[in-house]
């Protein structure tokens, strides 16, 4: 773990996790990498009760700049940098999530599926409604921001 990271004091990290700089975990959230790797990339940010697991031979790797949003389940699969991952949202094993894009809150993204850059991804199973705008890739991006300095007051205060 990166010494610019913040780990929750409930959170758990379990297993093969690489937290990269200024990543920030939050309370009850749990990345479990005891079957394959979990990375979770620089200014990133797990919200809380979000979980983060793995299958054999598909680790987790999320990139920079993620919001995973609150309670979502991240598995065995790759989130590219600067995307959201809804509350509640689901991502199955084997799929990719393109850069700059937002998993709506309680979509569930099936296994293998592929999500092309600056997509929006919505509903049951998730598909691909539209592409995002500028502005709204900019509001991805300003989310995760966020979370930086105000793990950062967590983290003096030893929270």
């Amino acid at each position: 773990m990166s010494a610019d990271a913040w780990v929750a004091p409930n959170a758990s990290v379990i297993g093969k996790v690489r937290i990269a700089a200024d990543a920030n975990v939050w309370f009850g959230a749990v990345l479990r990498g005891d079957i394959d790797e979990i990375v979770l990339g620089e200014r990133s940010n797990l919200q809380d009760n979000a979980v983060i697991h793995t299958e054999a031979g598909n680790p987790t790797i999320i990139g920079a700049d993620v919001s995973i949003g609150h309670a979502a389940v991240v598995h065995g699969c790759v989130v590219e940098d600067g995307c959201l991952i809804g509350m509640n949202a689901t991502v199955l094993n084997g799929a990719v999530i393109g850069a700059n894009s937002l998993v709506a809150a309680g979509a569930v993204v099936l296994e293998g599926t592929v999500v092309p850059p600056r997509s929006l991804v919505a509903g049951i199973p998730g598909k691909v409604r539209r592409e995002l705008t500028d502005e709204e890739v900019a509001g991805l991006l300003g989310n995760s921001a966020r979370y930086v300095p105000r793990s950062k007051i967590y983290r003096a205060a030893e929270v």
